[in-house]
């Protein structure tokens, strides 16, 4: 794979001409991005940090005929005090395995994975944004970059990572969600992918979720593909109910991603004195729940004000003194360093 160096003085006249106050969810080219090719034993090696650019991929590539790739969603958070850190690597790292196992692809280790991650962020450092104003999204990407004429998995795959400072786009304060409750297509099948980061699990739901936004939700929730009675995910992040002093999220089962910030909450919700489980929920015992919130690395988390299933519209509790809001300050005052990090959680870049 050929890379393309981006131009030095365009890259410094960008980063020059930041607003970080008007910072939004655009690409943002940096500076440098990873990348590791897999060996014919299936190891990796000989990693290295280029310059951010085009890739060059043959059109025989497992990847763009059928699909044979994954991703990750990571951040780089800057501390009150100028220090970057990152959350969990580790996690992100081992679920990139497991999806790789699924798909039949070579997979970096967890320390070559967390090892790129740093790299990566020490090599796009300027490009996290000041403390309070957004984040530097890490976009690690496994794919089948060998070529195949039949259908059959790469002989050859790529670790790439690259960077994009990104808005605090969900604030978790001021940011409520609206649902539509989407009662008869499914995100994920049982014996799918929808409980790994398959590349190919987004494309199928943008109409339904372009068609809900423009009826005015911020989202869509969909309940499972055999009862359709059984909540599961949004588009792009998981849900938790909040019923009292209990908080219930559902199990993943192989339909549903098992986030790292789900993982996370599911703990920091026990050391909270909570009931925390794992269990189906009903749509109708959804309905019912005082509060609602989604988890996930472009939402961190963030309340849900109403649902709505079959022109019915229910409305949660939201804002102060919710059981979310005091989750949502517990995990991003780690994340952020504004509270220690007793957990082992958090990884600092030097």
């Amino acid at each position: 794979m050929a890379t393309l160096a981006t131009n030095g003085d365009e890259s410094e006249e960008r980063h020059a001409t930041m607003d970080w106050e008007q910072l939004s969810y655009a690409v943002i080219p940096t500076d440098y991005m990873y990348v590791m090719k897999s060996n014919p034993d299936g190891t990796f090696s000989d990693g290295a940090l280029v310059p951010f650019g085009t890739i060059e991929i043959n059109p025989h590539s497992s990847v763009l005929n059928y699909g044979q790739g994954l991703f990750e969603g990571m951040k780089a958070y800057r501390t009150p005090t100028g220090e970057v850190q990152i959350f969990r690597p580790e996690e992100n790292a081992i679920r990139m395995q497991m999806g790789a196992e699924r798909l039949l692809m070579a997979s970096p280790t967890v320390d070559q994975y967390v090892d790129a991650v740093k790299q990566v962020v020490r090599a796009n450092m300027r490009w996290v944004p000041p403390h309070g104003k957004g984040t530097l999204y890490i976009r690690p990407l496994l794919f089948g970059s060998g070529s195949v004429m039949g259908i059959a998995p790469a002989p050859q795959t790529t670790f790439l990572i690259f960077t994009n400072p990104i808005a605090n786009a969900y604030k978790g304060t001021s940011t409520s969600l609206s649902l539509l409750v989407h009662h008869s297509l499914p995100r994920a099948f049982p014996g799918g992918t929808g409980g790994i980061k398959n590349i190919s699990n987004y494309s199928p739901v943008f109409q339904v979720v372009k068609e809900a936004k423009a009826k005015g939700f911020s989202d869509v929730l969909f309940l499972d593909a055999v009862e359709h009675k059984y909540v599961e995910e949004v588009s792009s992040c998981n849900v938790f109910i909040v019923k009292g002093d209990k908080i219930s999220t559902s199990p993943t089962a192989g339909t549903i991603l098992p986030g790292v910030t789900r993982k996370s909450i599911l703990q920091l919700a026990l050391e909270l004195g909570y009931q925390a489980e794992e269990i189906r929920i009903s749509v109708d015992e959804f309905l019912e729940a005082d509060e609602v919130f989604c988890t996930g690395t472009a939402v961190g988390i963030s309340d849900v004000c109403s649902a709505t299933y079959m022109d019915k519209k229910v409305e949660f509790k939201t804002g102060e003194n919710t059981v979310t809001r005091k989750l949502f300050e517990t995990i991003r005052g780690i994340q952020n360093g504004l509270t220690e990090d007793n957990r082992g959680w958090v990884v600092k870049i030097d």
